[in-house]
């Protein structure tokens, strides 16, 4: 890997440090668990304009740096299952025609809730997951429009340049 890539992908994985820390910060309605999710656009970034390898490299340096920084074990565990079911429902919805990133992001969002949502019926009693999973499926769908249009817009943008 040439010193650009390193460079690069060090410059995105910091992009989506800042972007996680930031969404935590910010005040939640009351519902754990329910993020905005702008780092994902960055692996929309990563999808799009790279390819699919780098974009499950940075999804890995995200989750891994993340809880190193700001989490736990668990925490970790919920994020890694999360980044890997949304970067493969991504990658899947990228590839089909008429899915827009604004679709693709709403893909990640909903798969990243079903993988946080199947390791905590690990912890958790299943009824507990089921009765909050619908409310995070709307959430997800609804932020992931909005990662979704931000990406869209961030895709245009540079394109352009």
């Amino acid at each position: 890997m040439n010193a650009g890539k390193v460079a690069r992908y060090g410059l995105l994985t910091g992009v989506m440090l800042v972007l996680g820390y930031l969404e935590s910060l910010l005040p939640v309605v009351g519902i754990p668990g329910i993020k905005l999710g702008l780092s994902n656009t960055v692996l929309l970034y990563a999808l799009y304009l790279l390819d699919a390898k780098s974009a499950v490299l940075l999804a890995v340096l995200k989750v891994l740096l993340s809880a190193f920084l700001f989490g736990s074990p668990a925490a970790m565990l919920y994020s890694a299952a999360g980044a890997a079911l949304s970067l493969c429902g991504m990658m899947l919805f990228q590839r089909l025609r008429g899915v827009s990133v604004i679709g693709v992001s709403i893909v990640g969002a909903v798969c990243h809730n079903i993988g946080q949502c199947a390791v905590a019926s690990l912890f958790v009693q299943v009824r507990a997951i089921l009765a909050y999973f619908p409310l995070l499926l709307v959430s997800a769908a609804v932020t992931g429009v909005i990662t979704g249009v931000t990406a869209k817009y961030l895709l245009r943008y540079i394109k352009k340049k």
